[in-house]
């Protein structure tokens, strides 16, 4: 084994690692490594918004499966998760969507202080730079770039129109005083290409004597002695190697393998992990559980509107506009359109998301037509009910873990969806998609009771990949760290990524992954200034 020395080593170049990144390295005084198990950024694939489909189950995905699920016809789901320098934001759809201000005021409301949505706005601004005006609530100088999209289809500008018609508001800032309406999507784009968090964060910053940034290299163990996190043991080029943390090892490396590095560590549940032949050093059996996702049921319908949609997107002009131009349809991040509405007017908040993409979108893109054009209108429950875990397969490190989101369990998640499905079927009838809407190809036209919707619901429903909570924050039994992200029991340790939500946002979540990144990074600094009280002992069997 090789060994060296940092203050802090980063597991996992995603969107929360490489904000943790450069944002750590600010400081020249500060070492940082950064370790990824993919591998560089490098596929031009990445770069073309409309082709992220193109990436799934290649090498910048990980490629992970759920267990047989009970309430979904037993099908075992694909989750695409990204596996090289900007993960998931390097195989996204690019939609900015912070969720609604309610949803942190909630965690707040758990005891987690500094997350309300006041204090988590500034941080969002501080990520941001909004390119299509100065507004109250967007930032003008962050790393990251939002902006309007280059060359949206017509059918998605009808879909808006279609969709108030059908009573919905037009709301052009879903981010902005309100989040509920029907409007065009902002991305993460600059020039017309992807601008992941690698793009923003961490290439601009490559040059910093103090950063060292490794790829191919995957993380086996954080190495735990006293309570103290030390370092980790990574593989890179078939040798293990040794990482000294002087300050922290920080996680992060997502919703399913924070998780499955903390238990493979020793951290999790006593009884799980002796399953696996694996000591326990610190009891906390709520590593994995808490899991939270969102789910995409289409409605999807043919179309002989030619110049409408994306399915047949890549020729020869395509190709030549988006490269000398940086305009045209591969500009396109699919999910053009879309909005948040109540399902209930009784309700508060906004309980359906709706994703229109121009073009065929069927089991992520994957089991299209091979001819034909479609529209397809998904919608997603924003806050379920039904929770899963993540779980050991082995004490392997390379096994993949066992993946369990227990989609469906509650019927209310059901009936939701059901909702949305009537919800879409009422927008594409009106009249300014008519122009564009032809048959129903999913659920079609046989399909119109309640049981027959839910039954498509169970047969094509499929993740919106947000996955999220399996480290969740708190100070409840179940909670994996505390409202600055310190693992309970162990010190020096750490998690940074989505899996620390409480509770699902009302939306995508690349966008606040990002700022909890950047207000972990303000945690990191303000602890090691003035270094707080450490989280309770760890205790061992």
């Amino acid at each position: 084994m090789t060994e060296e020395g940092y203050d802090f080593v980063v597991v996992g170049a995603g969107s929360a690692g490489c904000v943790l990144a450069n944002r750590l390295t600010q400081d020249p005084e500060t070492s940082v490594l950064l370790l990824e198990a993919g591998e560089p950024d490098d596929e031009r694939n990445i770069r073309i918004p409309a082709a992220f489909p193109e990436l799934f189950k290649t090498e910048t995905d990980w490629e992970y499966y759920t267990e047989p699920q009970e309430h979904c016809d037993g099908r075992e789901l694909y989750w695409p998760r990204g596996k090289t320098l900007g993960g998931c934001s390097s195989n996204n759809a690019m939609i900015y969507v912070r969720g609604h201000r309610s949803d942190y005021d909630h965690w707040a409301d758990l005891g987690n202080d500094g997350w309300e949505y006041d204090s988590m706005l500034e941080y969002f601004k501080r990520a941001e730079t909004f390119e299509p005006s100065v507004a109250e609530y967007h930032g003008t100088d962050g790393p990251l770039n939002v902006a309007d999209q280059t060359s949206p289809r017509p059918a998605s500008e009808a879909f808006v129109r279609a969709a108030v018609e059908a009573g919905y508001d037009r709301n052009d800032d879903f981010n902005g005083a309100e989040q509920e309406g029907v409007g065009m999507y902002h991305v993460t784009q600059k020039d017309g290409e992807r601008h992941s968090a690698a793009d923003a964060y961490l290439k601009p910053v490559l040059d910093r004597p103090n950063l060292t940034a490794e790829t191919g290299a995957q993380v086996t163990e954080v190495t735990i002695e006293d309570g103290r996190a030390t370092g980790v043991e990574y593989r890179q080029d078939g040798r293990t190697r040794v990482a000294g943390a002087s300050g922290e090892v920080i996680l992060s490396a997502g919703a399913v393998n924070s998780p499955h590095l903390l238990m493979l560590s020793g951290i999790g549940d006593p009884a799980h992990l002796s399953e696996h032949g694996i000591d326990v050093t610190v009891d906390a059996p709520g590593v994995g559980r808490n899991l939270q996702d969102h789910l995409f049921v289409f409605t999807v319908y043919e179309t002989g509107n030619d110049v409408s949609t994306l399915d047949d997107a890549g020729g020869l002009l395509d190709i030549l506009n988006w490269f000398v131009f940086k305009r045209g349809r591969l500009t396109s991040n699919v999910g053009e359109a879309g909005g948040f509405v109540r399902t209930d007017e009784e309700q508060s908040r906004p309980d359906l998301q709706f994703h229109f993409a121009p073009s065929y979108f069927m089991e992520h893109g994957l089991a299209n037509p091979a001819d034909g054009r479609g529209l397809s209108i998904g919608a997603t429950q924003l806050r379920p009910e039904s929770r899963g875990r993540v779980t050991l397969a082995s004490d392997d490190p390379f096994d993949a873990p066992r993946i369990d989101p227990n989609y469906l369990a509650e019927s209310e998640d059901v009936a939701t969806l059901v909702e949305g499905v009537k919800r879409a079927r009422e927008i594409a009838a009106q009249e300014p998609l008519s122009e564009y809407v032809g048959d129903e190809v999913w659920p079609g036209e046989d399909a119109r009771s309640d049981a027959a919707i839910a039954e498509h619901v169970r047969e094509k429903c499929h993740t919106v990949y947000h996955p999220i909570g399996t480290c969740k924050m708190g100070d409840d039994e179940a909670a994996v760290v505390d409202d600055r992200l310190r693992v309970h029991g162990v010190e020096g340790l750490r998690v940074a990524d989505a899996s620390v939500m409480p509770t699902l946002v009302g939306g995508n979540t690349n966008a606040p992954t990002i700022a909890i990144a950047e207000r972990a990074a303000d945690l990191i600094r303000d602890d090691r200034a003035a270094p707080a009280e450490g989280p309770v002992a760890a205790t061992t069997d």
